[in-house]
């Protein structure tokens, strides 16, 4: 297969969620001498846009989402090392977790993959987070931004208790912190004094960009 072959079949098939032909695709390309980046920017981040653009379209739905994402962890998971040898820079550093009290994971899961996959570097502490774990992982990694996952209503109330750490510590102007998950809304997410909500992966992407920018923006103007 010549390299733009391999392009498009790894645009494809991460598009239909086929895990193991990425794989074998993303092995080939590098015994051929194609580089991370190449595959990285030229095939799986646009197939990743082009499932969030499908999802809000209402063309593909979770399901899909989460196939299209694993297959692309999997060429990730290969190519991680790499990238990092290479120096491909990341966009930023955002560090994640569930809350407290809260043990789902798949969306937050999922939102991983496509932060990954759009160049930000992604620190993940799990699930069931106390406020003082994120404030220890906050002072040791630095993170750009913050995310506060919660998939049910009774664990809404430790975003909460999470900033007010996050005040205690001093720490709360040095980070962007956004919120999400099933149960949660723009509308509660102002309420708590985050700085941003997105309603699924492919928006959280977008919002922490944009986020990210703005922060980025009133430092150089030196606010």
């Amino acid at each position: 297969m010549t390299p733009e072959e391999i392009l498009t079949g790894l645009y494809e098939q991460t598009l239909v969620g086929n895990g193991p032909e990425v794989l074998a695709l993303t092995n080939q390309a590098l015994e051929i001498g194609m580089t991370p980046g190449s595959l990285l920017f030229d095939a799986l981040i646009p197939s990743l846009e082009e499932v969030g653009a499908r999802f809000e379209r209402g063309d593909f739905f979770v399901p899909e989402m989460l196939i299209a994402g694993k297959a692309m962890a999997g060429a990730m998971e290969r190519l991680r090392p790499l990238l990092a040898d290479t120096g491909v820079e990341t966009i930023g550093k955002f560090l994640m977790g569930t809350v407290k009290g809260d043990v789902h994971d798949i969306g937050k899961n999922l939102v991983n993959i496509m932060l990954e996959g759009a160049g930000f570097e992604v620190v993940d502490l799990g699930v069931q987070v106390a406020p003082e774990k994120f404030v220890a992982a906050i002072e040791e990694h630095q993170p750009d931004i913050v995310g506060f996952s919660a998939f049910l209503t009774t664990t809404m109330p430790m975003f909460k208790a999470n900033l007010n750490a996050l005040d205690k510590a001093g720490l709360r102007d040095q980070v962007i912190v956004m919120v999400g998950g099933a149960p949660v809304t723009q509308e509660y997410a102002d309420a708590v004094g985050a700085d941003g909500y997105a309603a699924d992966a492919s928006a959280t992407v977008k919002k922490a960009k944009e986020l990210l920018a703005g922060k980025r923006a009133l430092v150089g103007a030196g606010a």
